[in-house]
């Protein structure tokens, strides 16, 4: 089924807040967006940071938790209790110890040359990653670097930074570097000495070249502003940005005091409250850049930029020259007055107080016009970074982003199927969804339907969504056509059908929610393919090992897995993968691997009802309807959740997945294997509504009734049924009741999945239920929500619960196991 845009944006902006890289994290502005599992499904659904620089995210794992500074200190081998700005740990003995060389003096660098003209070109060059990062160790090697190469060198008369990388500039700072200091109020010296070294590096008076090819990210960015002229590629990969407030931070070398210098104190507040990417042609526009050439011409166009500033044929960068009513917006006092209100507003709306990077933000960024001179305002900007650094919020977005990355990795030696075609079975939304992504990553694909009418729909969907990515510049026009030819579109009709799936290696089914059509299609799949090819399900409900059952319609169990994606597909991070008992690991690996290629985060989940996220769903539906029947507003259940950090509330949640569907889930689940914990509320609440047709907002009428394109209201008739449903009952129960009662039931119930083995970590339950529902980002997830407000304490809330309102409220053994030990999940 399909959500309104407005709940869409709502809950995938909650999910992109925790994965900044990767696929978009916590933007304060709301993207076009997603459904929550629990309407996911397969046809079912169909009809109807980041290092603080997402590039950073390949890499994340391998890197070692260590600190450091760049300081002359010698490494030491023991860890420190608190690292201090002269004090770093020695490497991890996984990673290579350098040893210069004249052919290779730096770690983090190319050998700087200098043209006959003077023009020094240092090349970034992280040797161990496939990416640049800023880090601790890298400033220290730059500092060394520019000392002996660079500053007293008389033959130097101006200087390039570039990449020697395809993979773009840099990506953002090394984000563990921050997260590993106990002590974050240490950063301040550190990031200060940092500072010392962008004002040394301008002493030397020689004009400074930024050339940005692909990520320009955070500390990235940050260096180029203080360079003297920035120049970029028109390559799709070329982006810029200041990300810092999508884990919590802001960013600390300068940015909030140098970007709005350069392009104005609105465009700069956009970009930094949002964390959003700046393409070049925008950057050009608005000045962060001031010249876009070919990749090709680039570093020639550099140097050639870096001889005319020194011998004055080019002029420095300045700022972009306002327009009268920006200076009116900007440079008065009155003007000024209006848009700081605004921005409160707009931060205030998007954030509901909830997380303090951005209004931290607007202090330095005020700070620094109020006190434009001396360097204060970079020392009240780096203070404001460690504060933030030390804060909850921070740290839950940071743990988020870790544990993305811990999952890219599938924890099995099984190699998987090389997959070269794929094929999907159902041209639906998620069949095209599936399709879509599949496509773009490379893949030939196959997308069958049972006629030409249905195969049309979901070719239009395709072609549709990748028409306006390339009309917003998101895709060339030649990596459109090429993904539009790698899908060869099929149906019953079509002769040739089953030669093109003698080459599938994965066939991925989005059909109808029925178990003998899954059964009847895999039966037609297997007479067709290959003995090697994976056939996975996409199903929100019907158990795996059902679908994959031994016998005349399955002749190859082991090769059937689970593969349930969120709608809609193209814009959903998760994949919730379900081997049942007889799933080969190969197809496992298989699945994980096609999935992660597909750009989705993978959680390997244990083939029971419901799986992981619409399982821990499944007690908030009752809670819901026991929080109804005594009498709480429905609109004061709405906004308590929302004020907990959800993306909507409750009532909103099942007027937009459809009350049928809620209906649906609520009885599969209280008839499953969840026993007390299904009950102490009254699911006939929405069975009684699917009667009356109130469908939710699809049908125009749910809780509420729906008029326009955002209007909704409690109408009479609901008004009258709830006092039927009620019995005339009403409570004035406070909004953090509300909120712990049905926090307690989500949270325990993903306590259950983690001792029952449904998931195998803390870490995947966090990303289950941040990228799947929404749960309160700057939380961290269950897990880390469980960590921070005490297990012992949570325990104790749901006693009492259980004592005033019955069994279901029962904290799970893994619960009252870790509220006696004391123990963290994290």
């Amino acid at each position: 089924m399909i959500l309104s845009s407005a709940v869409q944006r709502a809950i995938l902006s909650q999910s992109r807040a925790a994965a900044g890289a990767a696929r978009q994290i916590n933007s304060l502005s709301r993207r076009p967006a997603s459904a929550l599992a629990a309407c996911q499904g397969g046809a079912s659904s169909a009809t109807g940071v980041v290092s603080i620089g997402d590039a950073h995210a390949a890499d994340f794992n391998n890197h070692p938790r260590r600190r450091r500074a760049f300081s002359t200190a010698a490494v030491r081998d023991e860890p420190a209790p608190s690292p201090t700005p002269s004090e770093h740990t020695a490497a991890d003995s996984s990673e290579k110890s350098f040893v210069p060389s004249p052919g290779r003096k730096y770690r983090f660098f190319r050998n700087v040359e200098v043209t006959p003209a003077g023009v020094a070109v240092i090349r970034f060059d992280n040797r161990e990653k496939k990416v640049n990062t800023l880090s601790f160790e890298l400033m220290h090697e730059a500092k060394a670097m520019w000392d002996a190469e660079v500053h007293a060198n008389a033959d130097v008369k101006s200087v390039v930074f570039t990449s020697a990388k395809e993979s773009g500039f840099v990506a953002g700072a090394d984000i563990f570097d921050i997260s590993s200091v106990e002590d974050k109020s240490t950063l301040v010296p550190v990031i200060e000495e940092a500072l010392d070294f962008f004002l040394h590096m301008k002493s030397k008076g020689a004009p400074m070249v930024a050339a940005i090819h692909g990520p320009a990210l955070g500390g990235g960015l940050e260096w180029a502003l203080w360079c003297d002229y920035r120049i970029c590629t028109d390559s799709s990969s070329t982006k810029m940005g200041l990300p810092e407030v999508k884990l919590g931070l802001l960013p600390g070398f300068g940015g909030t005091q140098n970007l709005p210098a350069l392009v104005g104190v609105q465009g700069a507040i956009d970009i930094m409250l949002t964390g959003k990417d700046i393409r070049p042609k925008k950057a050009k526009q608005m000045g962060l850049v001031d010249l876009v050439v070919a990749p090709q011409s680039l570093e020639a166009v550099a140097i050639e930029t870096a001889e005319g500033l020194a011998n004055g044929t080019v002029r420095k960068s300045g700022p972009k020259k306002k327009s009268l009513v920006n200076r009116l917006v900007e440079d008065t006092p009155p003007g000024r007055h209006v848009m700081w209100n605004q921005v409160k507003k707009m931060v205030d709306k998007n954030t509901a107080g909830n997380y303090p990077a951005p209004y931290e933000i607007i202090d330095c960024v005020k700070y620094g016009l109020a006190n434009p001179d001396g360097l204060g305002k970079y020392k009240h900007e780096r203070e404001g970074f460690a504060k933030l650094a030390a804060t909850s919020e921070s740290e839950s977005l940071i743990g988020i982003f870790d544990g993305m990355n811990k999952l890219k990795k599938h924890d099995s030696d099984a190699s998987p199927v090389p997959v070269r075609k794929v094929a999907v079975m159902g041209a639906g939304l998620m069949g095209a969804g599936i399709a879509q992504v599949t496509a773009e990553k490379g893949y030939d694909v196959l997308l069958k339907d049972r006629d030409d009418a249905s195969l049309g729909r979901g070719v239009s969907y395709m072609t549709d969504n990748w028409s306006k990515k390339t009309k917003r510049r998101r895709m060339t026009q030649y990596q459109n056509n090429l993904n539009q030819s790698r899908v060869t579109p099929l149906s019953d009709a079509t002769p040739s059908w089953p030669r093109h799936f003698a080459g599938a290696d994965l066939v991925i089914e989005a059909v109808f929610e029925n178990l003998e059509l899954k059964r009847k299609i895999i039966s037609q799949v297997e007479e067709v393919t290959p003995d090697h090819c994976v056939f996975a399900t996409n199903t929100s409900a019907i158990p795996i090992a059902d679908i994959a059952a031994p016998g005349p319609e399955v002749s190859r169990p082991q090769n059937v897995v689970g593969m349930h994606y969120f709608s809609p597909v193209p814009s959903m991070p998760l994949l919730e993968i379900i081997p049942h008992e007889g799933t080969s690991e190969e197809a496992t690996a298989t699945a994980f691997a096609v999935g992660t290629k597909q750009g989705k985060t993978c959680v390997v989940v244990k083939d029971v009802p419901g799986f992981y996220v619409n399982r821990c769903l499944g007690p908030v539906l009752v809670e819901t309807s026991a929080l109804v029947k005594e009498g709480v507003p429905l609109e004061k259940m709405d906004k308590a959740m929302k004020s907990f950090g959800m993306p909507v509330g409750p009532i909103t949640l099942m007027d937009e997945v459809g009350i049928d569907v809620g209906s649906k889930v609520a009885s599969y689940l209280s008839g499953a294997d969840l026993d007390v914990r299904m009950t102490g509320g009254d699911i006939s609440l929405m069975s009684t509504m699917v009667d009356k047709g109130w469908l939710g907002k699809k049908s125009g009428k749910g809780f509420y009734t729906y008029s326009g394109k955002k209007g909704k209201k409690i109408g009479p008739e609901m008004r009258a049924f709830l006092t039927e449903f009620t019995g005339g009952a009403t409570s004035d129960l406070a909004e953090t009741d509300i909120q712990d009662r049905i926090t307690a039931r989500l949270v325990n119930e993903a306590a259950k999945c983690l001792e029952d083995g449904i998931i195998a970590d803390p870490v995947a339950g966090d990303i289950g239920l941040v990228f799947g529902i929404g749960f309160a980002p700057f939380r961290g997830g269950p897990f880390r929500y469980l960590d921070t407000v005490g297990v012992t304490s949570f325990v104790d809330r749901m006693n009492g619960f259980a004592d005033a309102h019955g069994g279901q409220f029962e904290p799970c053994q893994l619960l009252k196991d870790y509220a006696a030990s004391g123990k963290r999940f994290h």
